[in-house]
C-alpha cells in the first residue's frame, strides 16, 4: 500500500494547476472548446440511448374444445387454420417482396450515381 501513500488529491490540484497556468490562452480557449464539444456529444447519447418502452398487453386466447369432438372436426378445424396460415404467409411475402423491391430502387440510383 505504500504506492498508494503517493497519491493524493491535493497534489493531483496542484498538478494541474501548474500545467494550466505553462499553458498559452489561446490553448486553454481550445481545451475548453474540445471539452463543451466532447461533453455535449456524450450528453446526446446518453439522452438518446434512452427511450420509454410502452407498455403493451400481451393477451393469449386460448380455444377450449369439447372432449367429445371427433377426428373429423379435427380434420376441418385444421384445414381452416392452414387456409388462415397460408394467406398470412402469401401477405408476409408480398410484403417481403415490396419491401425488397424498394431496397433494390435505392440500390440501382446507388448504382447509376456511382455508390
Amino acid at each position: 500500500m505504500t504506492f498508494l501513500k503517493r497519491f493524493s488529491p491535493v497534489a493531483a490540484y496542484r498538478d494541474l494547476r501548474f500545467f494550466l497556468a505553462t499553458r498559452k490562452r489561446h490553448e486553454l480557449g481550445f481545451m475548453a472548446l474540445s471539452l463543451a464539444v466532447t461533453m455535449l456529444i456524450l450528453v446526446a447519447f446518453v439522452k438518446d440511448s434512452h427511450f420509454e418502452k410502452p407498455y403493451e398487453r400481451n393477451i393469449i386466447y386460448v380455444e377450449q374444445w369439447p372432449i367429445t369432438r371427433t377426428d373429423e372436426q379435427i380434420r376441418a378445424q385444421q384445414k381452416i387454420d392452414q387456409a388462415k396460415r397460408n394467406i398470412e404467409k402469401a401477405e408476409l411475402e408480398k410484403r417481403r417482396k415490396a419491401k425488397q423491391a424498394e431496397f433494390k430502387k435505392v440500390d440501382d440510383w446507388l448504382t447509376n450515381h456511382g455508390f
